[in-house]
């Protein structure tokens, strides 16, 4: 096992999320921990708690230009029996092949910490960036999502904020993971089924 200290600044920021246990709705202080982090980067900083949901609009840039917008969710699905695991979900290890292991590494706590990352460096080399960076992040996605990022959008809209392109991290493959980028959502569909035995 790599010693934390030793890790890129992605790899420490993932596993500081993982080891967050934001089962969802509950957000675990993964979006105070990612706000900090935006925040001391220049960005401006907006939680939105609607209804038990936390979640989050930062931006940094010039309101006048496009917007380039980091989408995710730092809630996950609940682990089921804790005993089934070979390790504890939360405890975010890296195992002997060097992969990270734990609940949301894949989906999608990996995927925030590269961004937020990423946006990090981009901020520091180019302080005056044309546009705006921004993120939506939500603890709302993995459950009914009746308080996240749809609730959020409709209150950008509402005061004439938009966005131009959208960037969501959720894992995508079609052979090996990661190895396609989709353009578009498929959609969703949620039911609840009763069914009723003889």
């Amino acid at each position: 096992m790599t010693a934390h200290a030793d890790l890129s600044p992605t790899l420490q920021l993932a596993i500081d999320l993982i080891r967050r246990p934001s089962v969802t709705p509950i957000d675990a202080d993964c979006q105070k921990l990612m706000m900090q982090r935006l925040g001391d980067a220049g960005f401006a900083l907006e939680p939105m708690r609607i209804e038990d949901v936390d979640n989050f609009w930062a931006t940094h840039g010039k309101h006048d230009g496009p917007v380039l917008c980091f989408a995710g969710h730092t809630d996950v699905v609940p682990t089921g029996p804790v005993q089934a695991w070979q390790n504890d979900p939360f405890d975010a290890l890296i195992d002997e092949n060097g992969m990270l292991c734990g609940r949301g590494a894949a989906d999608m706590k990996g995927s925030l910490a590269a961004m937020l990352v990423a946006s990090e460096r981009f901020v520091a080399d180019y302080p005056d960036h044309k546009g705006s960076v921004a993120f939506l992040i939500t603890s709302d996605e993995e459950g009914p999502a009746h308080h996240g990022t749809k609730a959020v959008i409709e209150r950008l809209a509402a005061r004439k904020e938009r966005l131009d392109w959208c960037i969501v991290g959720e894992p995508s493959s079609t052979t090996l993971v990661g190895d396609v980028v989709k353009n578009g959502r498929r959609g969703s569909l949620g039911a609840t089924l009763t069914v009723r035995g003889v």
